[in-house]
């Protein structure tokens, strides 16, 4: 008899599950049923809240009416600090717009409210809920639509329709390049006026392409600086122009700098893993790095993912190597998350089911289309990153101005299927890095406590894809003497923060003890105006040998291939 009460239970679970793997794999649907379900179940809480949204209402409509009478009126329901949708003041100044723009944001924040709050249900599926809930209230606002816009029907009575003639070709361009642009590409070339610091090619395999830039001094420090960039992206965020470019002014202190450009992996390279990597690239870029420079070691800086791969490379290497042939005198780490736990807003497209499903599709291509990551990234901000463009191209019939970052945010490239399918599963599912020994890359176990060399680590406030809370625990895992920086800005202008007079950014900066907590760190941190790149100077300038005379860019075992910016980095 209990088996037989299970039947029911189990068919159910098993209804669910498969709804959740083919229907619904990115959890759009199930989470709002789920919270629908959980508000009926508490009728006491839901009648409570239906009362609290009837005191909103009637507060919104006696508004609503003395706006209509003419009557000054403060704002009911007002826009988040961070929302510029309604920024135009005919939204305060127009009884009409007024109105419309408060009775929009009431069905907003209220909605939000209530999945936020809903009972009985996991905070990840509260999340969730929330998250497409208020993506597809985001693309309802008002402001996105032309007879509902009053900015964007003034403009195209100013110019007899010419606004809307242009946005109409806007659209058309967009709808061939397969997404709503940023920028406009052809205002842009990679070599040109982006990714145009003198270097060469120093070695290609299969993975990457190895940049040693060219050096702006004659002589450099004897310790050169390894850089491992993120393969979700190209190189060149680093090098986007002479006043922002990281490798021009690390160069012009005299540093003797090694880039990874990584390949741009179509279905060939399939089941490459995580263990190549590790190998072939950080392994291969250190080993051209000591061979030309002939240091015995780097300073190694890792960003974003790189930086992940950084610090698993670190963990390999301290156990790989015997302590006198280790090959990195230090780490420094950009906006990295080494502990997934909670791992910012990404969390929303990441479960077990989501990440099922990303590898069957991963399987069937070969491969993750950049193009798919950048979309689930621009969706995270999707009112600053879709829709501002939508109405600003569209309605407004405006050309997207130039900018560097956006030319390369759209510049995607793809990843291997079976070392992104292992990256989602051990580090964002498993969260395995953080584990002592859980994970064998390259045939060693990996235990962040074996890193003893001096790291260097960057977050940023407003990072949205490596919360910097989250980054800190970096420095609750490795052994070695930590200095943590948190900068101003988000994941990208956080780091792309050249040294400017006068200060447009600020950071906090200390040395970080291995059980603090981010809270007690920022409560002792020291405040600055400015660049951190300044102070990451002064902390690697001891780490970075005596001047010598700089080497050359090549040498007989690597031998020059081309001139920067190579051909992988080119890769479409």
């Amino acid at each position: 008899m209990k088996n037989e009460a299970l039947l029911p239970q189990n068919a159910l679970r098993a209804a669910h599950q498969a709804m959740d793997a083919n229907i619904d794999p990115m959890g759009v649907i199930l989470p709002l049923l789920h919270a629908q379900a959980a508000w009926l179940l508490h009728p006491q809480e839901l009648a409570e809240a239906a009362s609290q949204l009837s005191t909103r209402m009637l507060a919104l409509q006696w508004h609503s009416w003395r706006r209509a009478l003419g009557l000054a009126s403060g704002d009911i329901e007002k826009p988040h600090p961070d929302d510029t949708r309604f920024a135009e003041t005919v939204w305060s100044e127009s009884a009409t717009w007024d109105i419309a723009k408060e009775w929009y944001l009431l069905a907003t924040h209220h909605s939000q409210d209530m999945l936020y709050r809903t009972p009985g249900l996991s905070s990840q599926e509260r999340r969730r809920a929330a998250f497409w809930w208020r993506k597809w209230l985001n693309a309802m606002a008002p402001t996105n639509f032309l007879c509902t816009n009053p900015t964007a029907l003034r403009k195209a009575m100013e110019s007899n329709g010419e606004s809307l003639s242009r946005g109409m070709r806007n659209f058309l361009a967009d709808l061939q390049a397969g997404n709503v642009r940023m920028t406009n590409p052809d205002d842009f070339k990679v070599g040109g006026n982006v990714a145009n610091t003198p270097g060469k090619v120093v070695l290609r395999n299969r993975l990457l392409e190895v940049i040693h830039y060219a050096p702006t001094q004659t002589k450099v420090r004897s310790v050169p600086i390894v850089i491992v960039t993120p393969w979700i992206n190209k190189y060149y965020i680093l090098d986007l122009n002479a006043k922002k470019s990281l490798i021009r002014y690390l160069l012009d202190q005299q540093y003797d700098v090694y880039i990874t450009s990584w390949k741009n992996p179509g279905e060939d390279l399939r089941d490459v893993g995580f263990d190549a990597y590790l190998t072939e690239g950080i392994g291969s870029i250190i080993d051209v790095a000591r061979s030309i420079s002939r240091a015995h070691q780097v300073n190694i800086v890792g960003y974003c993912i790189g930086g992940a791969a950084v610090a698993t490379y670190m963990a390999w290497a301290n156990r790989h190597f015997e302590p006198s042939e280790l090959p990195v005198a230090s780490a420094t780490f950009l906006t990295t998350l080494v502990d997934y736990e909670r791992p910012g807003d990404v969390e929303v497209f990441l479960d077990e089911g989501s990440v099922r499903w990303l590898s069957h599709t991963m399987e069937r291509k070969g491969f993750l289309d950049g193009k798919e990551m950048a979309a689930a990234f621009r969706l995270l901000r999707s009112n600053s990153l879709i829709w501002h463009y939508v109405v600003h191209g569209y309605l407004y019939g405006e050309t997207p101005p130039p900018f560097d970052v956006l030319f390369w945010n759209m510049d995607t490239t793809r990843m291997p299927a079976a070392m992104h399918s292992w990256y989602l599963r051990e580090f964002y599912l498993n969260n395995a890095l953080v584990k002592k020994d859980a994970l064998t890359v390259a045939g060693e176990k990996i235990d962040l406590g074996r890193v003893v060399q001096p790291i260097y680590a960057v977050a940023a406030v407003d990072d949205h894809i490596a919360p910097w809370k989250q980054t800190f625990r970096i420095n609750n895992q490795v052994a070695g003497e930590r200095r943590y920086v948190l900068s101003s800005s988000g994941h990208i202008l956080g780091v792309v923060n050249p040294p400017v007079t006068p200060p447009k950014r600020e950071f906090w900066v200390a040395d970080a003890e291995r059980h603090e907590t981010a809270e007690t760190w920022r409560d002792r941190a020291e405040h600055r105006a400015g660049s951190w790149w300044e102070d990451w100077l002064a902390w690697l300038q001891p780490k970075s040998g005596k001047l010598r005379p700089a080497p050359p860019l090549a040498n007989a075992e690597h031998p020059p291939l081309m001139d920067a910016p190579g051909s992988y980095v080119l890769e479409q």
